[in-house]
């Protein structure tokens, strides 16, 4: 009998999983027996998540973290592997943007600020390599491991406004080709490496840049919309069955992929 979408025992870690994607993708994992653990920056939000997980008959944990601290993702390691003996599969799902890094349409490129687009790249690269080269540890120790990345339409194509978070998703997207043919020649092909490349969804990060106060599109929401053939935004739950892929043996033979998951928006120019 096939069980290729299997996960049940599964051990999976989640940065960035208090988010509003990161939280749908807690839910779905836990309800089909994954163990999850839930690593980001707000206690009360992860506490709520892992308890709402919980009263669905889940099992997961939160701790605390900073995905840019190598020490305190060492200890989170520690006791997630404490707890639940093992680390099968990470996903770096955290990450962010912030104004100085951005350019408005009545801003040029000399009205970037370094620090911000420094601090971005920080989150969004290194608070993916970081993490990957504290829990891959633990996945060499067991012969096995999976990783998934998110990735950004942003970097596939140089869009408008976000320099700085662009920058810092198309290196996330390099470095898991990279690390997918490191893993697999040094440590064998149980290793696998892949990122998950979302279009346009809507949260908490981007709310007010693609919508109004009054729930109806703004202009750059309008325009997004006008290039996606689904003429929608994403919603939470379409990534789950691409990202259940790539955790579970249905992906066994598939590393160094970026598997996008956005309504039709890179295929579609005019």
């Amino acid at each position: 009998m096939y069980k290729l979408f299997d996960i049940k025992g599964e051990v999976i870690v989640i940065t960035g999983g208090t988010g509003v994607l990161g939280s749908s993708m807690v839910e779905y994992l836990a309800a089909h027996g994954a163990k999850v653990a839930v690593l980001a920056r707000n206690k009360e939000k992860g506490d709520e998540l892992v308890q709402k997980v919980k009263a669905a008959g889940g099992d997961a944990m939160f701790l605390q973290t900073d995905v840019t601290d190598e020490f305190v993702l060492k200890q989170n390691a520690e006791e997630i592997a404490a707890r639940y003996g093992r680390i099968d599969v990470l996903i770096n799902g955290a990450g962010g943007n912030m104004p100085g890094a951005t350019i408005g349409p009545d801003n040029t490129i000399f009205d970037l600020k370094a620090d911000d687009f420094r601090k971005v790249v920080d989150l969004n690269l290194m608070g993916t390599v970081v993490p990957t080269l504290v829990f891959a540890e633990y996945m060499v120790r067991e012969k096995k491991g999976n990783i998934v990345n998110i990735s950004s339409a942003s970097a596939l194509r140089p869009l408008t406004r976000v320099a700085g978070y662009g920058a810092a998703k198309a290196a996330v997207t390099n470095f898991t080709k990279y690390m997918a043919g490191e893993m697999a020649i040094k440590f064998g092909e149980d290793f696998r490496v892949n990122a998950l490349c979302p279009g346009f969804f809507i949260t908490e990060q981007n709310r007010a840049l693609l919508t109004n106060p009054d729930g109806s599109y703004s202009a750059r929401g309008n325009t997004i919309i006008a290039h996606t053939p689904f003429r929608r935004f994403g919603n939470p739950e379409d990534l789950l069955g691409t990202l259940h892929y790539l955790v579970s043996d249905a992906s066994k033979f598939v590393t160094g992929t970026v598997a996008i998951v956005d309504g039709g928006f890179d295929a579609f120019s005019i």
